[in-house]
């Protein structure tokens, strides 16, 4: 029974945190203001790169939100304010715009700094949770980031103001990418490797069967010349094409089913009798990410390949698309 009892307490203790968080993130939405718009401004004229600094949990906030940034069009970097004392404050250069991270507004390691950033005429933005601290007097434009409770239920360990702060920070971000017309392209570019690389970087040109490996009959061929061809080439399809290599049907694993129920003499028929007509196809340049998306539609699982003209150039399955790393 005690079992059952502290079972349900963790859940409502884990439900009453997200509960807080989810209060501290609503309330900045009726916060957002002029402020806001002078920090986006400031971002977007920026002709260096944006300095996103802070200590300790602030800090670790400050380095997604720098990274969130870079990825989207905004080049940014993260610089640690107690290193910055040490040598790493070479890395501000004249045009950049410091973002500066810390709830109470009196972190010393950043209040250090401060001076220095105004030597080299460096914009400076503040995302703190109070208004009337020195880092938000200082700063040229103030984000409030303010919560009522942290979650933590002895008010210390950062959590609902660390959340805010990075919804903040994203709501920046995503600001920015829209008004500059980020696009998928672009992101792509600064997201070459991963899942992310390969689905929006990869085109059916890229992981297409072709020449030899590309199986293909004519509408006269005889049914068990299909399948051997099939079978040869492990697609689980074969295009039927006339002699200038122009698609006018496919035949699949689904087709051989239908042909069975049909009862058809297996020996006296052609691929013209048993292929479907007007099938699914792609363009080669098109991306990879498209052919998923038109097979999950369509519940296929392969698709032809054919240029401008509608010629057959490759063919590609959900296979070579999982081993692609596109799925």
């Amino acid at each position: 029974m005690n079992d059952v009892a502290d079972s349900k307490r963790l859940i409502e203790m884990g439900r009453e945190a997200l509960q807080i968080e989810a209060r501290a993130v609503a309330a900045l939405v009726d916060r957002l203001g002029v402020d806001f718009e002078q920090a986006c401004r400031m971002l977007l004229a920026c002709t260096g790169r944006v300095v996103v600094s802070g200590m300790g949990k602030s800090g670790h906030i400050g380095g997604k939100i720098a990274a969130t940034l870079a990825s989207t069009g905004t080049p940014a970097f993260f610089l640690h304010p107690a290193e910055a004392s040490h040598g790493d404050l070479g890395m501000v250069a004249k045009g950049d715009v410091v973002l500066a991270i810390s709830y109470s507004g009196e972190t010393a390691e950043l209040l250090t700094i401060l001076p220095l950033f105004k030597r080299m005429d460096s914009a400076l933005i503040a995302m703190t949770g109070n208004p009337q601290s020195t880092l938000a007097r200082e700063a040229d434009v103030h984000l409030d980031i303010s919560v009522p409770a942290e979650a933590c239920p002895l008010n210390l360990a950062p959590t609902a103001s660390t959340t805010a702060t990075l919804a903040m920070g994203d709501a920046l971000a995503v600001a920015l990418l829209k008004h500059r017309g980020f696009t998928e392209a672009d992101f792509a570019r600064s997201h070459p490797g991963g899942a992310l690389g390969r689905r929006l970087l990869l085109r059916v040109s890229d992981v297409m069967r072709r020449g030899a490996d590309l199986p293909m009959v004519r509408p006269e061929t005889p049914l068990p010349e299909g399948l051997l061809e099939m079978s040869r080439k492990r697609l689980g399809l074969t295009a039927v094409v006339d002699v200038n290599q122009k698609v006018v049907g496919i035949f699949t694993d689904g087709d051989l089913r239908r042909a069975l129920d049909r009862r058809i003499d297996i020996h006296k028929s052609t691929m013209a009798d048993v292929m479907t007509r007007g099938c699914r196809s792609i363009g080669p340049n098109e991306l990879a990410a498209e052919a998923v998306l038109m097979m999950e539609k369509f519940s296929i699982n392969g698709l032809l390949v054919l240029d401008e003209s509608g010629t057959l150039v490759g063919a590609l399955n959900v296979h070579d698309l999982l081993r692609a790393g596109v799925m």
